[in-house]
């Protein structure tokens, strides 16, 4: 093994004052030395952290790197020793390898088609339309997370599952709980225990009495109620708190760049480009791991059998090997192919929901709103720490003219 690679002693957890988009320079700076760094974990283990694109992709694409959960106890950030990680819970996909996690995703793929999805448009266009009313009649200024960014994936995820109209309140307030990275480690417990109850009673109601949504379907089928629960809580969990931070964090960075708004507003055909780009530019899902099955040549370098990897997303769709002048928001941008929704078997499932809901939200707000702007110094917009599992903004103070 070459004694000249890079080495990341610390997994950045701040990003630059001013540059809430770009990633933490370190990780910036490890690309630089090389797609592939040396990683000492907290608790000694001696693992990678790979930062270029083709080797992250690479590596989403290669069955001999595992996702599954009692191989990841090697965190990059908390000393797990003498820990020990159980299993995923049953239908927790996204955290097992073939063939259990294609049992509980191959019912979903047919669910979640771009056909299907896109046949949900006049819904999203109906939800965003109404929220949008909202905000006009209250009048600026306004906190864009709270009338906007979190009720519109909200609402389509609760009601593709079938979340009773009544009880998506609660249910998003414990979703935002877990998934916030500033919550206490027995309030997160709390939250996802309630999560996990509300789910048990919510596929008891569904086999009883079913109705027309995803959930009532896989009722149908040979799973129990347990894994039902799983997977309804990776679907939720998922549908709901990362497109609600790609809305908020993306209208942040457009009126950051007015040109790119601008472009926007008067070009409707963008949207899709658009979206493309903001998703690359952004990467709020910005890291995930594997375990080497096997010994594995990668880069250079053997990734010994147990040995973890860290794949930095937010790194890889800012390669500039892969995209040109990627510090740059371009949304007229052609070199797609991004990784913002992984890729290889565990691709984000609900991507064509996500892209449908931000292609009606973005064009519709900045046309509503044509004098749309920040009610604070750029500064002051709080932050997501980079310890939450997905970034973006904990609220967007914006007013407009009346």
């Amino acid at each position: 093994m070459s004694e000249s690679v890079h080495t990341v002693a610390t997994l950045p957890t701040a990003r630059q004052p001013g540059c809430p988009f770009d990633p933490p320079a370190e990780l910036t700076d490890a690309r630089r030395h090389g797609p592939i760094s040396r990683y000492p974990f907290p608790d000694g283990h001696e693992g990678w952290l790979i930062t270029g694109y083709d080797l992250v992709r690479s590596v989403l694409a290669d069955s001999r790197f595992s996702s599954r959960k009692e191989l990841m106890f090697h965190h990059p950030l908390i000393d797990y020793t003498g820990v020990e990680v159980p299993p995923a819970a049953p239908g927790e996909f996204l955290l097992m390898d073939e063939p259990q996690h294609g049992r509980y995703r191959k019912p979903l793929v047919g669910k979640f088609t771009v056909r299907r999805m896109r046949q949900l448009t006049e819904r999203v266009e109906q939800i965003t339309a109404e929220h949008l009313d909202a905000m006009e009649k209250a009048g600026p200024p306004t906190d864009l997370v709270t009338a906007f960014a979190t009720p519109i994936p909200a609402i389509m995820i609760c009601e593709l599952l079938g979340v009773p109209y009544e009880d998506r309140g609660y249910f998003q307030k414990q979703v935002e709980s877990f998934m916030s990275g500033e919550t206490s480690d027995e309030d997160l417990m709390a939250a996802y225990t309630a999560t996990q109850t509300y789910l048990a009673e919510l596929v008891a109601a569904k086999r009883a009495n079913p109705t027309d949504d995803v959930l009532s379907d896989l009722t149908d089928s040979d799973l129990s109620d347990e894994e039902l629960r799983g997977m309804s809580l990776i679907l939720l969990a998922a549908g709901l708190d990362t497109t609600a931070n790609m809305l908020a964090l993306g209208t942040f960075a457009l009126l950051r760049n007015p040109a790119q708004l601008a472009a926007l507003r008067v070009d409707p055909t963008l949207a899709d480009q658009a979206v493309e780009e903001l998703l690359r530019y952004l990467s709020v899902a910005k890291t995930f791991m594997r375990t080497a099955l096997e010994d594995v040549e990668l880069g250079g370098q053997t990734i010994e059998a147990g040995t973890a990897v860290i794949l930095s997303y937010n790194t890889a769709n800012r390669d500039p090997e892969r995209f040109a002048d990627p510090q740059v928001l371009d949304l007229r941008r052609q070199d797609g192919g991004h990784l913002a929704f992984g890729h290889g078997i565990h691709q984000c499932l609900g991507q064509q929901l996500a892209r449908v809901e931000m292609r009606v939200a973005f064009p519709a707000l900045v046309n509503r709103f044509p004098t749309l702007r920040l009610a604070v110094a750029p500064e002051e917009v709080g932050l997501r720490p980079e310890t939450a599992d997905i970034y973006g903004v904990k609220s967007l103070p914006v007013t407009w003219d009346v």
